[in-house]
């Protein structure tokens, strides 16, 4: 009778919501651990990938730049959006990691400041990389990859773009100008696709054959650049002697046949009617130009600029550097309150400038580490590339040999002959 009379009692219904509620069995449990043990090593593995690619990349070797291309296929394998950002910080940070020490020489001032400014220039572009992240694969993820990637390249975001994966494209596809440079960037695109181990794969083969064949930017002729080695005094203290050291110089590459002569950023200190005087009196007896950097003042700041001295017209400013060092030099806050002092930026102006009977694309430091200004240079169709560059603060650090690494390879690419002066 007891199994009959219970058998026609309802099942309670808390007994129906006791499963719903009741925790998962252990073996899901397990299974989740896993999971998320597995999530979390996968994000490991790829924010240290992004910094082995970004230190790689940016070893100041040129034929290393291709690594850089590696970093789209990281960033889209990222599981989530704030994965994406960590990658891509690492990348940018491993990629400009002389700066902390840099800035530390450039300010004399803690390493604090350093690490403040190091971490500053790559939120511009660990943010549009994340917020170009999506979950979508595909040709969307593609394209909103390509997006952020021009982003980065040009102004306002581009003045802080510094490691940009574009600049692989003159060990790629040297001597090709703008198809080279549109084929990498749909080959960085692609990299975000299932397509990223064939694509990988041709980057391989084309930066052997570019280590194979040896082949740099053309002979740059009559034209001679001279790299010193001054440190901070450079341009700035005991300004005679300096200048007597450099006229020597510079009557020594004469007398082997040098007919236009590049010197370092900072070469004629701050442009006064002395200066001037000095070197036309050096360069009376001599056919020859001389280019090489100074800085002009006046009551609301001063420029950057390139200077070209000959027999015939004396001095003359060429260019004023486009995109000075943010917050170092340029300091664009200063006008909002009424304040004066720190560099211009002009952006737009004098991408190419004529000398020598030449049209050159003039690179002034911290413009040879972006993109934006060598592209708008090419887009004139200059005759040659000028790179000047006054890196005292950055001798020990990686950042010199990555501004070479990137002059040369945008004038590999658009096949053009190179000058640069260093001094360090």
């Amino acid at each position: 009778m007891t199994p009959a009379i219970s058998g026609r009692f309802p099942t309670p219904v808390s007994s129906g919501l006791r499963g719903r509620s009741s925790p998962l069995p252990p073996s899901a449990r397990s299974d989740l651990r896993l999971c998320r043990r597995w999530i979390h090593s996968r994000s490991a593995v790829l924010v240290s990938a992004a910094c082995l690619v970004g230190g790689t990349a940016w070893s100041g070797q040129m034929l290393a730049l291709p690594v850089a291309a590696l970093f789209p296929a990281l960033w889209a394998a990222a599981p989530s959006r704030m994965v994406a950002a960590t990658v891509s910080a690492g990348y940018f940070l491993a990629a400009s990691r002389g700066l902390p020490q840099g800035a530390t020489e450039f300010f004399s001032s803690s390493v604090s400041i350093g690490l403040l400014l190091w971490f500053s220039a790559s939120l511009p572009f660990v943010m549009l990389l994340a917020l170009a992240w999506t979950v979508r694969r595909g040709w969307r993820r593609a394209g909103r990859y390509g997006i952020a990637m021009a982003l980065t390249a040009v102004p306002p975001f581009g003045i802080t773009g510094w490691a940009h994966p574009l600049t692989s494209a003159g060990v790629l596809f040297s001597g090709l100008g703008w198809w080279g440079l549109m084929a990498t960037a749909l080959g960085l695109c692609l990299m975000t696709t299932r397509l990223a181990p064939a694509i990988a794969l041709s980057a391989g083969v084309l930066t052997c054959i570019a280590v194979v064949s040896g082949n740099g930017s053309p002979a740059s002729g009559e034209w001679r650049g001279i790299d010193t080695a001054a440190g901070a005094a450079f341009g700035r203290a005991d300004t005679l002697h300096q200048q007597q050291s450099l006229i020597a110089q510079v009557r020594k590459e004469a007398e082997g046949g040098s007919r236009v002569i590049v010197l370092p950023e900072s070469a004629f200190g701050i442009l006064t009617p002395t200066v001037e005087h000095l070197w036309g009196e050096a360069l009376a007896n001599l056919d020859i130009t001389v280019i090489g950097g100074a800085a002009v003042i006046d009551t609301q700041g001063y420029d950057t600029v390139m200077v070209a001295l000959d027999r015939r017209t004396g001095a003359k400013v060429l260019y004023r550097q486009r995109i000075p060092v943010p917050i170092a030099m340029w300091q664009p806050w200063r006008s909002w309150f009424g304040l004066t002092g720190g560099a211009r930026a002009t952006l737009f102006n004098d991408p190419v400038v004529d000398v020598a009977n030449q049209r050159i694309a003039p690179l002034i430091c911290y413009e040879q580490l972006l993109v934006w200004p060598v592209l708008q240079s090419a887009f004139h169709r200059p005759n040659r590339v000028v790179a000047i560059a006054n890196g005292w603060w950055a001798k020990d650090t990686s950042i010199p040999a990555i501004q070479r690494a990137s002059v040369e390879a945008w004038a590999r690419l658009f096949d053009l002959p190179l000058v640069i002066a260093f001094n360090r």
